[in-house]
């Protein structure tokens, strides 16, 4: 079998192929010779800096060209990538880029101010690369990426062969705590994505970068993934790698915020095939325009729309399926920790359930006394997967501990997902066990309810949580977002609620809001949420 590294499966596919297209950006198409000699020129430039074996390197960066360029650079040079959230304020970036030991970062020049004030703060670095944007002059302290980027050098041949132990390093978090970086050896994340199989496609895995290369036409466009979620989140990172790994094209969006017309405009511009997004906050606006504007757009090139990360509701897959019937909805049950959990498959006429998985062939559900959950018990426990996984958090073990356990003698990721087996052995999911919601001696999971409380349709988004209650311990809170033009009262919620959830699970009081506010990456930050509901509440 082959010690899978990206930056030789990357080289590869250049070489062989490089007319193909690899990146659309703007509706300009970048071929793989030109990505190759661009992230080949980077490559060399950092190792002139004194960057050596793994040194980390970040993609401080927007959706773009760069982003890939970026990394592609760093596994070439035997590098480590980090990416960096963009949204971070300077306190967290200090604590980014100290925490994993950055060595160079590439930025948008948007990024150059915040970065000035903070860079006396990080003497690790030793290369800052600004990539213009809306600020095009470069600082003295930091070197122009396109002057960097556009050298003509020989390929790069660092000291230490590139190998599958090389790491990716993918930072998590944020909202519950500081970041924490994910080391993926790339040989573990490769095999984990499928090894160039695709099983919902009906693509099978190789066992070398031969029988990779064989499947690569250079006479013929590869596959096209549109990745409408940023590139920093695992969830558009991974899928951007394992195209590419195909020899594929990655097309990204110019804005910089959800954009759904221009989603829906590149998708029929770009022929695309598939398209990435994270659950509900993507999926819900991409129907609305389909609903407001039918037949507008061309989206039979589409074969695949794949969320991971966040619940996908069910009655928004059948409304996709509506406008495109031939498109598989894809929805992975899945984290940065843990990819290959489990997952949902919808096509017309057959669209799955919110919260039900197929589990994956490493996947387990175990009860917190070790055993596995049998199918149909009603019992609970957390989800687990095993086989390729990542090597824990880097430079902190303690949360390594918690998260990579050990069950029937062997190490499992267990990223804190709760989930019944039914009984036909797939899994409804719960929810993570660090929101849970204790009420009256009874664990609510609040995705749960907030599923329940989606499917009213006034509701456009909603989120549950947990209040002080001198009587229960907690009661439930739904925070809700409104449809434009609507809204019900607490008590038709609440009923609406009851229809298929246990009494104690729907919410006792409720808190309208303009907008839940959800990342990029479709996740809510719980904590900011609970204190505007408890100050809107008051105690009780």
């Amino acid at each position: 079998m082959t010690d899978w590294n990206f930056g030789l499966i990357f080289k590869a596919n250049a070489k062989k192929a490089p007319n193909r297209p690899a990146q659309i950006h703007t509706g300009v198409t970048q071929t793989w010779g030109v990505l190759h000699q661009r992230s080949n020129a980077l490559a060399a430039d950092i190792l002139a800096a004194g960057l050596g074996h793994q040194s980390k390197v970040s993609c401080y960066l927007y959706n773009s060209p760069e982003y890939l360029e970026t990394m592609y650079a760093a596994f070439l040079a035997g590098c480590a990538p980090i990416n960096t959230n963009y949204r971070y304020g300077a306190e967290e970036i200090v604590y980014l880029f100290d925490n994993a030991d950055a060595e160079a970062v590439v930025f948008h020049g948007v990024f150059a101010e915040m970065i000035d004030s903070i860079r006396a703060r990080l003497p690790k670095v030793k290369r800052w690369y600004m990539v213009a944007d809306s600020v095009t002059t470069v600082p003295s302290w930091a070197l122009s990426y396109a002057d960097i980027a556009s050298r003509a050098v020989p390929d790069v041949e660092p000291k230490t062969p590139l190998s599958g132990d090389d790491l990716l390093l993918l930072y998590t978090g944020g909202t519950t705590g500081m970041p924490k970086g994910v080391m993926w050896r790339q040989d573990d994340l490769y095999n984990v994505l499928g090894s160039g199989g695709n099983a919902p496609a009906g693509i099978a895995p190789v066992d070398n970068l031969d029988q990779l290369l064989e499947r690569l036409n250079p006479e013929v466009a590869g596959l096209r993934t549109l990745v409408a979620c940023p590139l920093m989140h695992g969830t558009g990172q991974f899928m951007a790698l394992n195209t590419l790994a195909g020899g594929g094209c990655l097309v990204t969006l110019s804005n910089r915020s959800f954009d759904v017309p221009a989603l829906w405009q590149t998708v029929q511009d770009s022929a695309a095939n598939i398209i990435v997004i994270v659950g509900q906050a993507f999926a819900g606006p991409m129907l609305e325009e389909l609903d407001a504007h039918p037949g507008k757009y061309n989206l039979s090139s589409v074969v695949m729309i794949a969320s991971s990360g966040v619940m996908w509701q069910h009655e928004n897959k059948e409304g996709l399926l509506v406008h495109m019937p031939t498109t598989i909805m894809f929805d992975s049950l899945g984290s940065s920790e843990a990819v290959g959990l489990g997952g949902s498959t919808s096509v017309k006429g057959a669209a799955q359930k919110t919260a039900q998985f197929s589990l994956g062939p490493n996947c387990v559900v175990f009860a917190e006394n070790g055993e596995r959950v049998q199918p149909g018990s009603s019992q609970t426990g957390v989800v687990a997967v095993g086989g390729p996984i990542p090597l824990g958090y880097y430079k902190d073990e303690a949360k390594s501990a918690q998260t990579f356990r050990i069950f029937e003698g062997r190490r499992w990721s267990v990223p804190g997902d709760w989930a019944e087996v039914n009984a036909d052995g797939s899994v409804h999911l719960l929810g993570r066990g660090s929101v849970c919601i204790n009420t009256g001696g009874e664990k609510v999971f609040p995705e749960e309810v907030e599923e329940a409380m989606k499917t009213h349709p006034a509701v456009r988004d909603a989120v549950a949580v947990g209040l002080a209650d001198k009587r229960f311990g907690e009661t439930i809170c739904g925070v809700v977002e409104f449809e434009s033009q609507q809204s019900v009262s607490f008590e038709e919620l609440n009923a609406h609620v009851k229809k298929s959830l246990a009494a104690y699970k729907a919410p006792r009081n409720m808190v309208v809001v303009s907008t839940i506010g959800r990342a990029a990456n479709g996740k809510v930050d719980y904590k900011r949420l609970k204190e505007l509901a408890a100050s809107s509440i008051g105690p009780s």
